[in-house]
Formats: C-alpha cells, sequence, structure tokens
C-alpha cells in the first residue's frame, strides 16, 4: 500500500513536509489521535512502531480496548435514490441490505 506502514495490525500514513524537512504520520482508521515524525524513513518507521506500542499501552494502563482499525462495520451514504433500489433489491432476493453491499463490495474488489 503506498504511503502506508503496518505493524501490528495497525497502518500509519507517510507524509514529507519539505517546509519542516520532516517525516510525519499518524495511525489511520482509529478515532484517536496518534501522530509520529521522524527526520528520514528508519527513523519515521521506529517513531511509528513506537506510537503503536505506546497506544496500546496506554490502553491497557488506562484498562480500555484499543481501537481496531477495521471493526467489521461501517455507515454508508448513498443518497436516498440508491438506498431505495438496494432495499428493493434485497427485498425481491430474500436477503437484507447488509448481504447486498457486501456481495457488491466483494465483486468490486475482486476479494
Amino acid at each position: 500500500m503506498k504511503d502506508m506502514m503496518r505493524y501490528k495490525g495497525y497502518y500509519g500514513s507517510v507524509h514529507y513536509s519539505d517546509e519542516d524537512r520532516v517525516f510525519h504520520g499518524k495511525i489511520e482508521f482509529v478515532r484517536s489521535l496518534v501522530s509520529y515524525e521522524g527526520s528520514d524513513v528508519k527513523s519515521l518507521r521506529k517513531v511509528f512502531e513506537e506510537a503503536v506500542d505506546d497506544y496500546l499501552e496506554l490502553c491497557a494502563k488506562e484498562k480500555r480496548k484499543p481501537e481496531k482499525p477495521f471493526k467489521g462495520s461501517f455507515n454508508v451514504r448513498t443518497g436516498s435514490d440508491l438506498h431505495r433500489k438496494a432495499a428493493l433489491f434485497a427485498k425481491a432476493k430474500g436477503i437484507n441490505l447488509n448481504k447486498v453491499v457486501t456481495e457488491a463490495l466483494e465483486k468490486y474488489l475482486s476479494v
């Protein structure tokens, strides 16, 4: 994946600021803001991994579950016409709307 790092199931963005001459990023796909920066690629990778570890340690210390990047559910805003079409399609097929969306995504993404 371009411009992303992965560690312990978490994804981190990779950006460069020419003005500040630093690489920086944040843990993506979670609500908590966890950012990091480094002076080169090697140091950015190191501080990203440290940021993930620190986040997990803080959650353990505070006795709260760390957010998972992908829980398996998300809200989709389709507009009323597409929502109606999908709901009627699901009803006609005897399946629920979640199944319609899942099958469409699997087909589109060739999973």
